[in-house]
């Protein structure tokens, strides 16, 4: 093999090389991709889940509160006839 042959192969080997870099880089940046997403699908499940959790929590506080607050005009009530 002559000089200028082995530079064209060794072009196209490197060529090919290249190629192949491209490809597998460009493959792994869509699958980190794919990776984030379900990431940020599950955290976005759990922010739901947890903001679900807290507005029960604050609607039963809510509903204690009231009662409590009947309790207090009722022990109020008394006390004004009593004293």
């Amino acid at each position: 093999m002559e000089w200028p042959e082995a530079m064209i192969a060794t072009a196209g080997t490197l060529a090919v090389f290249a190629v192949a870099i491209v490809a597998v880089w460009q493959g792994f940046k869509t699958w980190q991709a794919k990776v984030a997403a379900r990431v940020e699908v599950a955290q976005d499940e759990a922010y739901r889940k947890l903001a679900e959790e807290t507005l029960a929590a604050q609607r039963a506080l809510k509903s204690e509160l009231a009662d409590l607050r009947e309790r207090v005009v009722t022990i109020e009530k008394m006390l004004r006839e009593v004293g």
